[in-house]
């Protein structure tokens, strides 16, 4: 699928994978790509309202040779052999509670597997070096043998400096969860519900992309084929990590089918992606919510106005409200409404602990005005922008298909997005320091 980016947003020139405890070898040459690990667990979003903090995706020679990620490689392995001392060492446990020699374990637990890689990397790194000298025999066959085994050493060098630079990461709290859509007509009456339709049409086709599952919550649509608002459960692997990136205000500008003079405009709608909690790992008391039914409105024959279907349910604490009305029965509509209003509380605690982390603002929703934007399509100029990081693919037909285009976008913001990660857990580690 790279083929299909637009625009080149890795950095030219050397980008290697390598340890930071040597400069890299010839032949070693590959970007920076993060992916998440279970590290430690914490909430984070692409910051949207504020630049970001890195301005490219830097390559993995390039954040090598910063001294903070040495110290902090540096450091890991300090409190890894203390840990072991500690928890080793009966002289030292005396020191100790349980509840340090507890926390002690966990964290040498925890940190094992980057040491070993990082162990792995060096032993690796001294065949390497083995192997070169043995390229300079006289021997011709000694040498070819030499090469490839210069070769596989050097693969592995690169899967293992991917491997140190995936366990650097920490994994978020709503990561492996499944999540609430929903999408929601602003700025320019008919064509932003039209494009609001385009827009949930895409990610039901993502959704089809991935094999997850898209259950209808809500669906109401405007006279000539829009959509004022709608909602919709997705379940399935990792699509809250995939999904996560299209909250936020997503602006367009084409020539309207309701204009009949040919103009421009430009429309917005928004989309909130909603992290769906367990009902055992958050609960809602039932004494908080008021639960109120009422007869279906819309499109549906016989049944609509007949029978009392619709579920309305409203977290008293908050004000929050869910609704449902897409089943015949009220019980699955309450049952839909409830897991609704479960992701929307949810999301709601977690922007709650994230706003004390970080001082940015996450933009979901905001006044769903046409400048607070995450991206733009372009029908003019057949383009897709996405603001938070400049990148721009043309073919937006394709792109709304919600297949490979949308696909490359997201993982192109998780690149970024993992980067800016590390790099705030580098400052924190050098304040901490200091």
């Amino acid at each position: 699928m790279a083929y299909r980016r637009a625009l080149n947003l890795l950095p030219r020139g050397k980008q290697c994978i390598f340890s930071v405890f040597q400069k890299p070898p010839m032949g070693i040459s590959q970007t920076l790509r993060f992916h998440i690990n279970n590290q430690c667990s914490r909430t984070r979003n692409l910051h949207t309202a504020t630049p970001l903090m890195v301005a490219k995706l830097l390559s993995v020679e390039e954040l090598f040779a910063m001294r903070s990620l040495l110290g902090y490689l540096k450091k890991m392995e300090t409190e890894y052999s203390e840990c072991l001392r500690v928890v080793n060492s009966s002289e030292t446990r005396e020191q100790y509670s349980e509840d340090e020699l507890r926390a002690k374990r966990t964290k040498a637990s925890l940190l094992a597997p980057l040491i070993q890689s990082i162990r792995e990397l060096e032993a690796k790194q001294k065949e390497v070096a083995e192997t070169e000298m043995l390229m300079k025999d006289e021997d011709p066959a000694l040498r070819d043998l030499a090469e490839l085994e210069r070769e596989g050493c050097l693969q592995d060098i690169q899967d293992l400096s991917q491997k140190i630079l995936d366990l650097l990461i920490p994994e978020e709290d709503a990561e492996m969860s499944d999540l609430v859509l929903e999408v929601t007509a602003g700025v320019g009456g008919q064509e932003a519900m039209l494009f609001t339709a385009e827009v949930f049409d895409m990610y039901q086709g993502y959704a089809q992309y991935h094999g997850w599952s898209f259950d209808l919550l809500e669906h109401m649509t405007s006279d000539i084929g829009g959509l004022r608002h709608a909602s919709a459960s997705i379940s399935g692997p990792q699509c809250y990590k995939r999904m996560k990136f299209e909250a936020g205000v997503h602006r367009v500008q084409r020539v309207p089918k309701t204009e009949k003079q040919g103009r421009m405009h430009t429309s917005t709608m928004t989309v909130a992606v909603l992290p769906q909690p367990t009902e055992i790992s958050f609960t809602i008391n039932p004494k908080d919510l008021r639960i109120e039914t009422k007869r279906a409105s819309g499109a549906g024959g016989q049944h609509v106005n007949t029978t009392d279907s619709a579920v309305r349910m409203v977290h008293l604490p908050t004000g929050v409200v869910a609704e449902c009305q897409q089943e015949r029965s009220q019980l699955k509509n309450r049952e839909k409404a409830m897991q609704a209003l479960r992701a929307k509380l949810y999301s709601m605690k977690l922007e709650e602990a994230t706003s004390k982390r970080y001082n940015q603002r996450k933009v979901q929703i905001g006044t769903r005005g046409r400048s607070e934007k995450i991206r733009t399509y372009n029908f003019a100029q057949d383009r897709v922008t996405d603001h938070r990081i400049g990148m721009t693919v043309h073919d937006i037909k394709s792109f709304l298909l919600g297949e490979d285009l949308l696909e490359e976008m997201n993982s192109s913001l998780q690149e970024f997005s993992n980067q800016e990660v590390l790099m705030e857990l580098l400052e924190e580690s050098n304040q901490d320091s200091s």
